[in-house]
């Protein structure tokens, strides 16, 4: 708990209106009581010439509305509880001046009356969590000093505890019934009225004989700061500190006490006779006792006589305690009571008076966090299990490869050293062989040279000694050819100097590298150039050919733009277009006569250009062509002759491959529908699970916020939950995880075709239930979808209630759900749906099932249902 913080019990009081007997006996008799509710005063007429007045924290008239009334009196306790302080609201009064109307009233026949009880409920149940919070009830009557339960009428002396440590009160044998809805609460005060004591007597036709007291026990779980540090005491004593990543979750508990007490009443007036006596005496003792307490606490006596009353008793943390009260005084108008109501006045001012001292309730869920470490800790034990077997198993896997890697590389040495010694003697004896025809070639050039130098020498001495005779024609053929010579021979000396090198496979080389030189000398340059210009040319035509080819099909594609026109216009139906969710999922009947134009310009579109190329275009690199290819296949694929061929040319794995790559919403919503299109196929829906298409479908659902692509993916899931195959795949890859995910949306459109997934799956369930292929608990349970399907089962949408409704009567058809069924409030529902549901088939379903059932019919009679 924190500190406490002072709280002055609140006090308002409320005055009813005349009866038609108070109007004509009163006829002659002035006011006894005078409001001044804008001051927030009452003036109280002693006699014609002195009056009282009383300051009060609200004066209520006779016209003040009930929703006014709580909102002034109990809205700030039940703000309080909520937050983990608790509190009491309480009535008291004499008998007949609208006490258990104030706190009590069920409004069935008009939903204004309703009381502080049903709306104090209301406020609490829209306040919390029904994953982690809880709410109970329980409902009894202080009947002659006796704790009755009004829920459990056999349990007829329930014992008071007080904890002497804390001072907290307890009634341990009361029925405590768990909250989930509103209409099981109604139910439950329904149940306790009627046990609860009444009679007739003069002031009250109906006066209640008991003081009855409605207990809501609120559980609410919050989170500890995300860097807090939590230091826990262990068994022994030793402090073991939190990490910082596990945060210790709080706990508040809270109770809210409402209290509508007895009437008040003298003896003479009520007319009481006989056990009626005996039951007023035993009321104004109590109320006295009440009193008494109320007196000490306001004139900060040191002994409050709490003990001398069981009422007091549980009163005891209301008033002087550590809740949060507020009373209201109700009284009558007329001056025959004049005495009652000015001690039900006294009573309130005394109460005004006293201080609380108001302490919040909050402690730590170490358990809740031992738990989940626990599992934390065993799932990690698991695993390191596994991993450590793995390693072990890598490791013999490896050494076993290791080994047989050493054995092959011990044979290739082997192999390659006796092929090293075969290749080392072949190139010494190719080398022998080369130097023998090396120094027979070195003989023969320097043989030629020789003779080629002794040619020469003769040229010029012929050619001195005939300078005189020789033609000046013949004398240049003589210099050219000496030149000729002179080039041979130099070209002689240069491979006579490689051959000298004794490498012959280099000289090879350059030599083959000289005649090629040779050879590209000999080519010309413009003919290189000329081939160079011919190819570019032939490259430059080729791809102005395939850019024409591009953009007729850009211009045949546009035909869908002017489908889209509509949906930019604000006056038209944002679900008009040819890539919207309605023109994909529903079938052909149902398409509008722009839909007709359409289909038949796609199918123009597709005579035209094939299949083939419109699926090539998917993967197109500009993106408007993508976009539009993918309005083409979407349509194709929701007319079902075009589907085989789709799949057949390979058009699913494409859409696929779109879904898990493109990062353009309009793509993916489009991809999506076309593959819920495609889904509508049994065959189909077997190769998208086995392309991993639940998986793309859940991760796309996960990232994306439009509800129209989120429409897309729940019409696609919906329509693979209707296989009976599929179920286990479909549910182990995460694909009823996504259809719950996807209600955050609270698009209408994505929970109808979120409903009808589920109607599909738990239809399937039934029908292998039926069979004997399948036992055990719902999976649709095992994943945490019943509360989702019970807050929705009479949705104001008929497609979303109708689906619910449906998936809701398959679910209960088995036993081994009926246990989570009745602990999720799917009870009610399924008496209403027997009752109201519009569709005759459901209705029968479910009533056959709640007659079958051993659960719900021990559950009905339990609560005192006849059915």
């Amino acid at each position: 708990g924190c500190g406490a913080v002072s709280g002055r019990v609140r006090v308002a009081v409320r005055i009813r209106p005349r009866n038609a007997e108070e109007l004509i006996v009163d006829a002659d008799f002035g006011d006894c009581v005078e409001l001044q509710p804008e001051l927030k005063r009452l003036r109280l007429r002693k006699n014609n010439w002195d009056c009282e007045t009383y300051q009060f924290d609200e004066v209520f008239a006779e016209t003040a509305s009930q929703k006014r009334v709580y909102e002034v009196v109990a809205k700030p306790v039940v703000e309080s509880v909520l937050e983990g302080y608790n509190g009491t609201v309480m009535a008291y009064g004499q008998t007949g001046t609208g006490k258990t109307f104030t706190l009590g009233r069920l409004g069935e026949e008009d939903s204004a009356d309703r009381g502080i009880m049903v709306r104090a409920m209301e406020d609490i149940l829209s306040d919390i969590s029904p994953e982690n919070d809880s709410v109970t009830v329980s409902y009894l009557q202080l009947y002659m000093e006796t704790v009755q339960d009004l829920l459990a009428p056999e349990r007829d002396n329930i014992p008071i505890v007080e904890d002497p440590k804390t001072g907290d009160v307890t009634l341990p044998g009361a029925t405590l019934v768990p909250i989930i809805d509103h209409r099981s609460f109604v139910r439950l005060l329904q149940v306790g009225e009627a046990n609860r004591f009444a009679a007739n007597t003069k002031l009250n036709t109906e006066s209640s004989r008991s003081h009855a007291i409605l207990l809501v026990n609120v559980r609410k779980v919050g989170r500890a700061k995300p860097d807090r540090e939590v230091v826990v005491l262990s068994e022994n004593g030793n402090c073991v500190q939190v990490a910082k990543g596990n945060r210790v979750p709080t706990i508040r508990k809270s109770k809210l006490v409402i209290v509508d007490l007895a009437g008040s009443e003298r003896v003479y007036k009520s007319g009481s006779e006989g056990h009626t006596l005996e039951e007023a005496k035993s009321i104004n003792l109590s109320l006295t006792a009440l009193g008494k307490c109320i007196n000490a606490l306001a004139e900060n006596s040191p002994h409050v006589p709490t003990r001398d009353s069981k009422l007091t008793r549980i009163l005891r943390d209301s008033f002087g305690g550590t809740a949060r009260t507020s009373l209201i005084i109700t009284i009558g108008p007329s001056p025959q009571h004049r005495g009652e109501t000015a001690s039900t006045i006294m009573f309130g001012q005394r109460a005004m008076k006293v201080e609380n001292m108001v302490k919040l309730k909050e402690e730590f869920d170490y358990k809740g966090l031992c738990r989940r470490l626990e599992s934390e800790l065993d799932k990690l034990i698991v695993e390191n299990e596994r991993q450590a077997k793995a390693i072990f198993d890598s490791e013999e896997e490896l050494e076993k490869r290791l080994e047989e890697a050493r054995h092959c590389v011990a044979e290739a040495e082997n192999k390659l050293a006796s092929h090293m010694q075969m290749e080392k003697a072949k190139h010494q004896k190719e080398l022998m062989e080369l130097s023998q025809k090396h120094t027979q070639e070195v003989a023969v050039l320097m043989q030629t040279l020789a003779l080629e130098r002794a040619q020469k020498d003769n040229l010029e001495k012929d050619s001195s000694s005939n300078d005189s005779t020789l033609q000046p024609d013949e004398a240049l053929q003589l210099k050219q050819l000496l030149k000729k010579e002179s080039r041979l021979r130099e070209q002689a000396e240069q491979e006579l100097r490689i051959l000298k090198s004794g490498n012959s496979a280099v000289a090879s080389e350059v030599l083959v590298l000289m005649h090629e030189m040779k050879r590209l000398n000999a080519v010309s340059n413009n003919e290189i150039i000329l081939s160079l210009q011919t190819r570019l040319d032939e490259e430059t035509r080729a791809r102005e050919a395939l850019e024409k080819e591009i953009q007729a099909l850009k211009q045949q594609l546009q035909v869908n733009d002017e489908v889209d026109e509509p949906r930019k216009s604000p006056e038209k139906d944002a679900g008009s277009g040819a890539d919207s969710p309605a023109a994909l999922l529903r079938p052909q009947s149902a398409r509008s006569e722009n839909g007709g134009g359409q289909r038949a310009t796609i199918a123009r579109l597709f005579e035209q250009v094939g299949l083939q190329k419109i699926l090539s275009l998917l993967e197109s690199e500009d993106i408007d062509v993508r976009v539009h290819a993918v309005k083409v296949v979407a349509n194709l694929a929701a007319e079902e002759a075009n589907q085989e061929k789709i799949v057949e040319a390979g058009g699913l794995h494409s859409l696929l491959s779109l879904l898990r790559g493109s990062e353009d919403e309009t793509i993916r919503r489009v991809a999506a529908g076309a593959i819920a299109n495609l889904a509508m196929n049994e065959i189909n829906q077997e190769l998208i699970m086995t392309q991993g298409g639940i998986g793309l479908l859940a991760k796309t659902s996960d990232e994306a916020d439009d509800p129209q692509t989120l429409r897309m993916v729940a019409g696609a899931i919906a329509n693979l939950c209707g296989n009976d195959k599929l179920q286990m795949r479909l549910r182990e890859e995460g694909g009823i995880r996504a259809l719950l995910g996807m209600v955050r949306s609270r698009h209408p459109d994505v929970l109808a075709q979120v409903a009808r997934g589920i109607a599909n799956f738990a239809k399937c369930e039934s029908r292998a239930a039926a069979q004997g292929y399948r036992n055990g608990r719902s999976l649709l349970i095992d994943d945490g979808a019943l509360p989702w399907i019970v807050a929705n089962a009479n949705n104001e949408a008929s497609p979303i209630r109708r689906h619910i409704e449906l998936a809701l009567c398959h679910l209960a058809q088995h036993e081994v759900n009926a246990k989570d069924l009745v602990a999720g409030g799917a009870l009610w529902e399924l008496i209403r749906i027997s009752k109201e549901c519009s569709r005759e088939d459901i209705r029968n379903l479910a009533f056959r099932t709640l007659n079958a059932s051993p659960t719900y019919q021990a559950e009905l009679r339990r609560l005192h249902l006849a059915y």
